[in-house]
């Protein structure tokens, strides 16, 4: 999958968690079956491909929902080893 399909599917992804009141820091499995389900629907991946992009768009939302403008910053702060 390209990047700019990737990133397409991590923001519906995230709007669709905004819209279900998920938290960004949700780890219960239970509870993000549904978004990995989803993810393997719309792109054709396996389970532990869709469950990673998962957990990358948890982290979106977080960056993306943070107080600093510099995300390759914040970044650093959640693991995401950006450089």
């Amino acid at each position: 999958m390209d990047d700019d399909r990737q990133n397409q599917e991590i923001e519906k992804i995230a709007n669709l968690m905004v819209h279900d009141d998920l938290s960004p820091d949700e780890q219960d499995i239970a509870k993000l079956e549904k978004y990995k389900n989803q993810i393997k629907k719309d792109c054709g991946l396996d389970d532990e491909k869709a469950m990673k992009m998962v957990y990358e768009t948890l982290l979106y939302r977080k960056l993306k929902n943070s107080d600093s403008g510099d995300v390759l910053e914040k970044g650093n702060e959640f693991g995401a080893g950006f450089s």
